[in-house]
């Protein structure tokens, strides 16, 4: 397990409620762009502090936000129990969009990422929350008619798993034409992997059968997602 570097914070909702979130800061903190990251429907565990951690050391200030209000876990069970008593449209228009705005306040740039749970929201977000740069999305999808595509205007990066036994091949090709039909500036790459291939945790006890981390893959998806960042976040660095 990845060794988490950053700590805990409080940021409001545009409520004004308090949520609690893991924050990654980067050794160069002035000007740079920042990101937030959403959970699988594990929650908050160490592994995606430890991809906050990973951004942070590329360069970017990551937040993860507490969905889940201090509950993770490792069992199936639980998992689903957690995610399904979770209001996903609270979840993006207060939460997330907190997190979003919070990181406002110390970068002119924010994007988001996150992970299968974490990737259905990235979507919704990108859907409905204005202040965003970029979004990466990794083998997750809400229901495709939830996807209004014509309010997505940043670029948007998937990451997606030919034998994922839970988002279906299929259904993906459908989300990218729905993306493409809008205008969106999409771009999906597709790898012989199952679910969550970029998560160093997914093979073991209390983990599902039909996932597997592949280091191959989850390398050169993160190789992408860096250069996807770079071209989106990063704009003076394109220009020069």
């Amino acid at each position: 397990m990845k060794q988490t570097s950053g700590s805990m914070v409080t940021f409001r909702r545009p409520d004004g409620q308090e949520v609690q979130g893991y924050l990654a800061k980067p050794q160069k903190l002035e000007d740079a762009p920042a990101i937030v990251v959403i959970q699988e429907w594990w929650g908050l565990n160490d592994q995606i502090r430890g991809v906050a951690d990973r951004l942070a050391q590329s360069g970017y200030l990551a937040l993860v936000p507490d969905l889940y209000r201090g509950k993770a876990t490792v069992e199936e069970e639980e998992a689903h129990h957690l995610m399904t008593g979770l209001d996903f449209g609270d979840a993006t228009a207060q939460d997330i969009r907190g997190a979003v705005q919070y990181l406002k306040t110390h970068s002119e740039r924010v994007g988001v990422a996150g992970y299968c749970m974490g990737g259905a929201l990235t979507l919704l977000a990108l859907c409905q929350i204005p202040e965003l740069s970029a979004g990466v999305v990794w083998y997750g999808f809400p229901p495709i008619e939830y996807i209004d595509a014509t309010k997505i205007k940043v670029p948007v990066l998937g990451h997606w798993a030919t034998q994922d036994a839970f988002f279906a091949a299929e259904t993906v090709d459908a989300l990218e034409t729905r993306l493409v039909d809008a205008s969106v500036d999409v771009e999906f790459h597709r790898y012989l992997a199952h679910h969550a291939f970029a998560n160093e945790t997914a093979v073991g006890p209390g983990r599902i059968s039909r996932t597997q981390f592949d280091p191959v893959w989850s390398q050169l998806a993160w190789d992408r997602t860096l250069t996807f960042l770079g071209r989106s976040m990063w704009p003076q660095r394109v220009r020069g």
